[in-house]
């Protein structure tokens, strides 16, 4: 007999979880090796479907574990936009890079590496991200967020930024968004001490004489 359940939590360093059955009752346990066909990562809020056997004591467990099909809704107007709404932070926010980099060849020496740099790791930053929202639709294994983080930190965030808004992915995740500007905010401030004097006295200071 198969039942009916959603995946309540996931441990993906060890491969298993607990499911919680339509019927209610205590969760279940279920392994990475229950699932019939290799699921990707399994996330939590999943639906699947599921048969249920007695573990060695006496606990109930999940085998021959499926993905349940996933009916399709009618999306409301506000959900049939392609790109989700830009919040005042997003559009201020190119504008502010291209203001510090136009103060910084003002008033000081950014590094040449900086002109090709953002373009380059934002279009990077882009595609990882349309590929993490395409792994997400099939259940594949999914680009760790500390990665897009990263290269977002680096110079991509221009590119994570539209990818958020055109690809409306992570657009809504209200941590994710906060670490997000975090990285925005630490690039800057990065960018603008390299452009600064201290930072060319010390890259001086650094050559050998």
């Amino acid at each position: 007999m198969r039942f009916e359940g959603t995946i309540q939590s996931w441990n993906d360093e060890r491969g298993f979880g607990f499911i919680g059955s339509t019927l209610g009752g205590q969760d279940i346990f279920v392994h990475i090796k229950a699932f019939k066909a290799p699921p990707g990562r399994p996330q939590v809020g999943q639906r699947v479907t599921f048969e249920v056997q007695l573990g060695p004591q006496g606990k109930k467990r999940a085998l021959n574990v499926e993905m349940a099909p996933v009916a399709r809704k009618a999306l409301s107007p506000a959900r049939r936009q392609s790109r989700a709404p830009w919040s005042t932070a997003s559009l201020l926010a190119i504008p502010v890079l291209l203001a510090v980099v136009l103060a910084a060849h003002v008033f000081g020496h950014p590094p040449r590496w900086a002109l090709w740099a953002y373009p380059a790791l934002s279009l990077v930053t882009f595609v990882a991200y349309a590929m993490d929202k395409s792994a997400a639709r099939q259940g594949a294994w999914r680009t760790p967020e500390k990665t897009l983080h990263m290269l977002s930190l680096i110079g991509g965030w221009p590119g994570a930024l539209l990818a958020q808004q055109w690809l409306r992915h992570k657009s809504s995740k209200a941590e994710f968004r906060s670490v997000f500007w975090v990285t925005v905010a630490l690039n800057l401030a990065a960018f603008t001490f390299l452009a600064s004097p201290q930072a060319q006295q010390l890259a001086r200071s650094a050559l050998p004489t």
